[in-house]
């Protein structure tokens, strides 16, 4: 199955954006242009509608436009602009003979507009700068330049752009940049699925604590119910020993069947239908023999619980668990403060559901740090977006660096941050 990527972007980049994908293969564009701001929700919603879409490219005005359509699965890369896009800007500003100040310049984070300026030498009080934000309207983004009349312009605004006289320069963005960044998304897209295409195995035992009970008749039992459980249609099932059964399928089907390794309902309705209590492992692993293998470590892992629960392991030493066979582990939610949770979610340019459930996984931790390759994995996503999502926190001031961990001799120590969600809703109850 080929790749589909969606790009939304204003009409004037079209040009630099299908340039940039001229060299990518193997991937089906589909373009969603628009001249007027106004029109960026409709199109994508169009998009999303008529098109199985695996990942889009836009920028921070249609991210901002449209973000609430986005499915929580769907990659997403918001290309922002740079430091080589402004230096770019300033060079052409002064290849038509204007002083590179006095200037004002918006939609630049203050960080790069520092850093250029710096590596160009110019005097950064000259330098007028309004960074972007979501609820940032183009009457505003006037005003701030109006507000400068002795400087000249930089925007990325097109809207801004056409309401302005005199000497304006609007921003473009870079074609190598973008190809970087489109490249990026692909490769992300077909990892994804390389990851969910690995192959596993999940392992249900009656419980060892359940004793004096008929276990043959126990396991026919068991292998019934999970032949006749319809999200298990594409797996393959077999006995495993007397006291349990083995289900080989992708790693895809599991995450699905357990809400990415959070709760395994399969338990609850097992023991309702047999009457016994059971218990489930999966394995990930390089071979279907090593898969079992590890399936069966994390079921007797969970056979170790006071409840019915369920344990992953894969190859690499990761360990998820225990998942509840009933109310997802994850699944807290603000209920008293539902406005607080929502504005540090908008904050942080995330949705409420994704930092409901960081606020769980830290609750879960009880005060202990967590590794970005275990958060990713505790949510559900790819490493790399693990690694984004936490670059994104950092920013926000919702996690912070709390050392570092060195689990094999050879090799990086993996850095280490601490949740801090909580803080934040309490933060903005406090100020509300």
């Amino acid at each position: 199955m080929g790749i589909v990527i969606g790009l939304v972007m204003h009409a004037r980049g079209s040009k630099t954006f299908r340039e940039a994908a001229s060299t990518l293969s193997g991937v089906t564009l589909e373009w969603v242009t628009y001249e007027y701001e106004r029109e960026i929700r409709a199109g994508v919603e169009r998009l999303l509608a008529d098109k199985r879409v695996d990942g889009v490219l836009l920028g921070l005005v249609p991210y901002t436009a449209c973000r609430d359509l986005l499915p929580a699965d769907l990659q997403v890369t918001v290309t922002k602009p740079a430091s080589l896009d402004l230096a770019l800007i300033l060079s052409r500003a002064a290849g038509r003979g204007w002083p590179m100040t006095p200037v004002s310049i918006d939609t630049f984070e203050q960080s790069i507009v520092d850093e250029v300026a710096g590596a160009l030498d110019l005097d950064g009080t000259q330098i007028a700068t309004l960074p972007y934000s979501p609820d940032q309207s183009a009457t505003e983004i006037l005003q701030f330049h109006r507000d400068h009349p002795d400087c000249y312009v930089i925007t990325m605004r097109t809207a801004v752009a056409r309401e302005l006289t005199g000497r304006v320069m609007t921003a473009e963005k870079v074609v190598s940049a973008v190809r970087a960044e489109l490249h990026e998304l692909a490769l992300r897209i077909e990892s994804e699925r390389a990851s969910a295409q690995r192959f596993a195995a999940g392992v249900f035992f009656v419980s060892k604590q359940d004793g004096g009970v008929d276990l043959d008749k126990a396991r026919v039992r068991l292998m019934n119910l999970l032949v006749e459980t319809p999200e298990f249609g594409d797996a393959w099932i077999e006995n495993r020993g007397r006291r349990g059964v083995v289900v080989f399928a992708h790693k895809v089907l599991f995450e699905r069947i357990t809400g990415n390794w959070v709760s395994v309902p399969a338990l609850a309705q097992a023991e309702a239908s047999i009457g016994l209590r059971v218990v489930a492992g999966f394995g990930v692993g390089a071979s279907a023999r090593n898969c079992v293998l590890l399936a069966e470590r994390a079921a007797a892992r969970a056979d170790q619980e006071a409840l019915p629960c369920g344990y992953l392991i894969e190859d690499n030493g990761l360990m998820i668990g225990p998942m509840s066979a009933a109310q997802p582990s994850l699944s807290f939610a603000y209920r008293g403060h539902p406005s607080e949770l929502e504005a540090v979610a908008r904050d942080a340019g995330l949705s409420a559901v994704t930092v409901a459930r960081l606020a769980a996984l830290e609750r879960s931790l009880r005060g202990q740090p967590i590794a970005p390759s275990d958060l990713a994995d505790s949510l559900g996503i790819t490493d790399p977006s693990g690694r984004r999502l936490i670059r994104k926190l950092v920013a926000s001031g919702l996690v912070r660096p709390d050392g570092t961990s060195q689990t094999h001799r050879k090799g990086r120590p993996t850095r280490l941050y601490q949740l801090s969600i909580d803080n934040a809703v309490d933060a903005r109850r406090g100020t509300v």
